[in-house]
C-alpha cells in the first residue's frame, strides 16, 4: 500500500462525503432539519446549517487540494 493509494482513497471518500453534504443542503433553508424534524444534535436549525456549511467548505478544501496533488504527480509511485 503506497502513499499514492492512501491519498487516492482519502480523495474518493472526501468526494462521496462532499456529494452527500451538498445534497443535505436545502434551497429553502430546511437542510438537516428536514430529515427528521429538528436536528437533535444541534441547539437550533441555524446552528445545524452553520455546521453543515463549515464541514462542506472544509471537505471542499481537502478535495480540491488532493485533486491538485494527485493530478500533478507530486507523490512517489
Amino acid at each position: 500500500m503506497t502513499i499514492n493509494t492512501v491519498v487516492q482513497a482519502i480523495w474518493a471518500i472526501s468526494a462521496i462525503a462532499l456529494i452527500v453534504l451538498v445534497l443535505l443542503h436545502s434551497p429553502k433553508g430546511d437542510g438537516v432539519a428536514a430529515i427528521g424534524g429538528q436536528a437533535q444534535l444541534f441547539s437550533s436549525t441555524k446552528s445545524a446549517e452553520n455546521t453543515l456549511n463549515r464541514v462542506t467548505w472544509a471537505l471542499t478544501t481537502v478535495f480540491l487540494g488532493l485533486t491538485v496533488v494527485l493530478s500533478s504527480n507530486w507523490l512517489p509511485k
